[in-house]
Formats: structure tokens, C-alpha cells, sequence
């Protein structure tokens, strides 16, 4: 067999039992609360230096 050759009586009769599925529930771990953190730069200092990192990362590619 080539590259990207398979056995199409493979592909025929592919069948799914839906009871030996396991769900995924993906609001499992949700977060219902309140974050918050002090820090004593001011805003203005951050976006300055988040706008500094945007640069680095575009003067990389």
C-alpha cells in the first residue's frame, strides 16, 4: 500500500454504541466566584508595559 492507501472494507460498517460513550460535561469546573488583587502600580503603568510586550512580540516575527 501507497501513502494514504487504506483498506475500505475497514470504513464499511463503523458502528458507535452511544451506552459506552462517557459524557463530557465541560461546566464540571465552573467558577462562581470573585477574584480580586492589589497591586501598587497604577493602570496607566500596566497598559504601558502590556503595549511594551505587544511590541517585543511583534518586532520577534
Amino acid at each position: 500500500m501507497g501513502f494514504g492507501s487504506y483498506d475500505e472494507s475497514e470504513q464499511k460498517e463503523q458502528t458507535t454504541d452511544e451506552e459506552d460513550v462517557d459524557a463530557v460535561n465541560v461546566h464540571e469546573n465552573d467558577h462562581h466566584g470573585e477574584m480580586s488583587f492589589e497591586s501598587d502600580v497604577s493602570t496607566d503603568e500596566l497598559v504601558d508595559q502590556l503595549g511594551s510586550m505587544k511590541d517585543d512580540d511583534e518586532s520577534e516575527e
